[in-house]
């Protein structure tokens, strides 16, 4: 079964990891929301697409992890792999922070669990308070546009073509990773340090 595959999937230290450890590099980016602590001693970089299942999957265990946690700060970098559908859905969560409303926006296209398509985003979004049509003008614009090519350079860069795909402290992990495989990369991100 390919999910027990992917939970815990092994890190690797890739050179791009180690030089976002020395200070060569960064995956921070002012224009996406931070969830968790803001100034907290481990980031947690997720590169996920939401219509990936897996990353569907383990996105309960990662919001419970930094919850619990309460001192790692978690950023979502949007890495649709899965076509238009991903890409209009990236653009509508990423305008939503325009309104106030991203980690509401983000939510509501995480616990979708079809296939998306205009009309699935849409009406995800306004059953989480959020108005579709609200956002049309400034996820269409350059600027949203200019954060997700941001965030496939960024990949491409730490070599992840997949989605989920986490950077937390100097290491790389790829898959699905449980509650318990990302205390535990959390926990040596904290001995590196």
């Amino acid at each position: 079964m390919l999910v027990g595959s992917v939970i815990g999937a092994a890190s690797l230290m890739l050179p791009e990891a180690s030089a976002l450890a020395a200070g060569k590099g960064s995956l921070a980016d002012p224009d996406i929301p931070v969830f968790g602590n803001p100034h907290g001693d481990v980031t947690i970089f997720e590169f996920f697409d939401y219509q990936c299942v897996y990353c569907k999957w383990s996105y309960p265990d990662l919001m419970r992890v930094v919850e619990r946690d309460g001192n790692v700060r978690l950023v979502m970098k949007d890495l649709p792999v899965f076509g238009a559908s991903s890409v209009r859905a990236a653009r509508m969560v990423l305008a939503a922070k325009e309104l106030g409303q991203y980690k509401q926006a983000l939510r509501a296209l995480m616990a979708t669990r079809s296939r998306l398509v205009d009309e699935r985003i849409d009406d995800a979004l306004a059953q989480a308070g959020v108005d579709p049509a609200a956002l049309q003008t400034v996820a269409n614009s350059d600027r949203i546009g200019r954060i997700i090519a941001r965030n496939k350079g960024q990949a491409r860069a730490y070599g992840l073509s997949g989605t989920p795909s986490f950077v937390i402290g100097s290491k790389v992990y790829r898959g699905a990773q449980s509650e318990w495989a990302l205390n535990k990369a959390i926990e040596s991100a904290r001995r590196a340090a």
